[in-house]
């Protein structure tokens, strides 16, 4: 994209320069809408916004389900110069209303009274924009605010200045085996995070690719979404790969090439069952929400690695854990704590890297505790469990006891408890196996997607 600039404006008009406006970019069912038409609404919203007082500094907080209209005013937005605190749409309002006393947005935009059940995607939202008396303008150059979708602790506010986006638009490009012109994304991944915003529309608007949305998250829906626009490339988290590697009777997808997983570590044995199924590896894509895109391997051939560190990252192992080069810290309201140090964004992931590069995730550092005076990684006991034919998912927390909270493979026979605890102790030390296990019908999952790893959280669900 050329010489790097710090005013989001500028990226937004480079993004809509890179292609010819008549190629489609984003549809859903039978409507689709080409460069043109998204630039020409991305005006009409810019106009309406200008109205309301919006322009440089200000900070407006964003809060609309997956649609067309997310991204139309996201742009119109960056476009107007305003710092845009991206809300994903599944918080509910008391969790939005903790983030907004922290963070005291000027303006609230939102999906009207128009709005239905929020686990479809439609295409168009009525906008609502609501002045708030109680908000402050930008006292940084951040132009997006975001949220930890870590599963534990309160979330942390997370800015990305207009450069630190456009050097990520520039990374995924510089990726091999990414989708480019004339490839059709289908794209599951929530446009709330990192990966779905940054390296699936963002990234997809600057290469000229086509981006398809499913109806809903289903596999009959994906399946037949797939098909009919002939995508070749999908983005999703493991729960989607998931959930088509369980689907009945599917369809052949001839077109598919590509399909990459991101959000939390694809689980080796649904990645190999995607590949069996549908003839396609499933890549791995490392990130967080502080430094965006870390590593990525499209093509799924580095596994058990998540890829090699993507074009200028610079990643280090320090006492076991990934750390992330940063030029300054991520983090507003001094939320951060001490994960960023002396030019370093500590993770707090546990990895190795090997002599080729290739980022080994080894779990989180908070996923080892201390029973009796002896370690115990909590990962490497639900990968036990998994292993077990009837397990489709397991969590293991620790406070004062070992607990595991599992969720049965649909269509299996329901273990007991005593079963899966038996399984236990025939792999592992008597001290590794969970004194409680606990069986749920799902487990429950972050905003994005990521398991929950709150015992509060978790025995609430039984």
């Amino acid at each position: 994209m050329g010489e790097l600039d710090s005013d989001l404006a500028d990226l937004v008009r480079r993004l809509f320069d890179a292609h010819d406006d008549r190629l489609p970019y984003l549809t859903h069912q039978q409507q689709t809408l080409t460069r043109s038409d998204l630039q020409e609404r991305v005006a009409k919203q810019a106009a309406v916004f200008a109205g309301y007082g919006i322009g440089p500094g200000s900070t407006v907080g964003l809060r609309t389900p997956p649609s067309f209209t997310q991204l139309e005013v996201l742009l119109a937005l960056w476009q107007l110069g305003a710092q845009v605190l991206l809300f994903d749409f599944r918080l509910k309002p008391p969790e939005v209303d903790a983030l907004c006393g922290s963070c005291r947005p000027q303006f609230m935009v939102s999906a009207g009274s128009n709005v239905r059940a929020t686990f479809g995607f439609r295409s168009e939202y009525e906008v609502v924009t609501e002045r708030r008396r109680s908000g402050r303008s930008a006292t940084t150059g951040h132009r997006l605010v975001q949220f930890s979708s870590g599963s534990t602790g309160r979330p942390k506010v997370i800015g990305r200045t207009a450069r630190s986006l456009a050097t990520e638009v520039d990374r995924f490009a510089g990726v091999p085996g990414m989708p480019a012109e004339g490839d059709r994304l289908l794209l599951l991944s929530s446009t709330a995070h990192s990966f779905g915003l940054i390296g699936g529309l963002l990234h997809s608007l600057a290469a000229g690719v086509s981006v398809v949305f499913a109806p809903r998250v289903s596999a009959r829906d994906i399946l037949r979404t797939a098909r009919e626009h002939r995508v070749t490339a999908v983005f999703g988290v493991p729960t989607h790969y998931e959930l088509l590697t369980a689907a009945t009777d599917p369809p052949a997808l001839p077109d598919l090439r590509i399909a990459v997983s991101g959000g939390e570590i694809m689980p080796p044995q649904v990645a190999a069952a995607f590949a069996q199924r549908y003839g396609v590896g499933v890549g791995e894509a490392y990130g967080t929400t502080e430094t965006g895109i870390v590593a990525i391997d499209v093509g799924g051939t580095l596994r058990p690695s998540v890829g090699r560190a993507a074009p200028g990252v610079v990643v280090r192992v320090d006492r076991g854990e990934l750390d992330v080069a940063l030029e300054e810290s991520p983090y507003l309201f001094d939320s951060g704590g001490t994960q960023y140090a002396d030019g370093w964004l500590h993770t707090r992931d546990r990895a190795t890297l090997d002599a080729t590069g290739a980022v080994h995730v080894l779990g989180r550092a908070d996923s080892l505790v201390v029973i009796g005076g002896l370690k115990v990684d909590l990962t490497e006991v639900e990968n036990v469990l998994r292993e077990h034919p009837a397990v489709e998912q397991a969590v293991l927390v620790h406070e004062d006891v070992t607990e595991a909270y599992v969720a049965v493979r649909a269509g299996s026979d329901q273990p007991s408890a005593e079963e899966l605890s038996r399984w236990c102790r025939e792999r592992l030390a008597d001290y590794k196996v969970p004194r409680v296990v606990r069986l749920l019908d799902a487990l429950p999952r972050t905003s994005n997607g990521k398991l929950v790893r709150q015992a509060a959280a978790l025995r609430s669900a039984v």
